[in-house]
């Protein structure tokens, strides 16, 4: 008998190894796939170059900015850069976030507060960020504060906007069956109103966060010393082509890595929603 049941264990562990395996390989095969486009286009940018389909001079091969990125990386010159631009704007973004997020509760909650600030709302988000640096830089100097200053401008509307969003598209339902149980109204807000809001605040924070780095590399190119946005403008005016595009690059990586963190978090504090995905 302890023969059979060993037999039956090894084969059971055998069946859990074969499927861990099988799940991994669909793991990276679908890794590959959603990989795919970015690899080609990184392989057209190497291959245009060199077939002198375009002047290499403005637009150089793919591995030779890789190259400069190297260098920049193992002088530390790079690091202080991109140092320099995700202090300034996770700063603005958490400002954002703790004005945007709790404002949002408030107006898509309370419909009389809504029709109140509806029109300076308006007002505000359809004013460009960049057309208020010349004010940022007026009122709070050409130091860090003016930068900061934009960023949590820039970030607050997304945010703002798909939090009240999220609060006006709760399902009526859920909230009148938690009245008839007699729920209080803090219990309401903490288990329905906050858990189905979550994805739509979770939109505003990945548009955010890419709003924080386009007019954070815009404000770096006045008053600035470090910052990506510096080191591109930097690079143009002394004709450093290579070490352009390696700015330019490391923002879109940069990008890539802030909107999969912030996927992820997403999926962690929604696992509650079905997926409706069928690939």
């Amino acid at each position: 008998m302890s023969i059979i049941a060993t037999d039956e264990d090894r084969g059971s562990s055998v069946g859990i190894s074969a499927a861990r395996l099988s799940a991994g390989f669909r793991t990276l095969r679908g890794l590959a796939w959603k990989s795919a486009s970015l690899i080609a286009v990184f392989a057209l940018w190497e291959a245009l170059p060199r077939l002198g389909l375009v002047d290499r001079v403005w637009f150089p091969p793919f591995t030779q900015v890789l190259g400069v990125i190297v260098q920049m990386l193992r002088s530390g010159e790079l690091q202080n850069h991109i140092a320099g631009s995700l202090i300034r704007s996770l700063i603005g973004f958490g400002l954002a976030v703790s004005l945007a997020v709790p404002l949002g509760l408030v107006i898509g909650w309370y419909a009389r507060v809504r029709d109140f600030l509806t029109s300076a709302l308006e007002f505000f988000r359809n004013t460009s960020a960049l057309a208020l640096l010349p004010v940022f830089i007026l009122f709070l100097g050409i130091g860090e504060a003016s930068k900061i200053g934009i960023v949590t401008f820039a970030c607050f509307f997304p945010i703002l906007l798909n939090t009240i969003s999220g609060v006006k598209s709760v399902d009526p339902l859920l909230i009148k069956s938690a009245r008839s149980l007699a729920l209080p109204a803090p219990s309401i807000f903490t288990k329905i109103i906050l858990p189905s809001a979550v994805p739509s605040v979770f939109t505003g924070f990945r548009l955010a966060a890419q709003s924080s780095i386009l007019v954070l590399i815009a404000a770096e190119m006045v008053g600035a010393t470090r910052g990506l946005g510096y080191l591109i403008n930097y690079a143009q005016f002394n004709f450093l082509i290579p070490k352009m595009y390696a700015g330019i690059l490391t923002i879109a990586l940069i990008g890539l890595a802030v909107n999969q963190l912030l996927v992820t978090a997403e999926r962690r504090l929604s696992r509650w929603r079905v997926p409706t995905s069928n690939a």
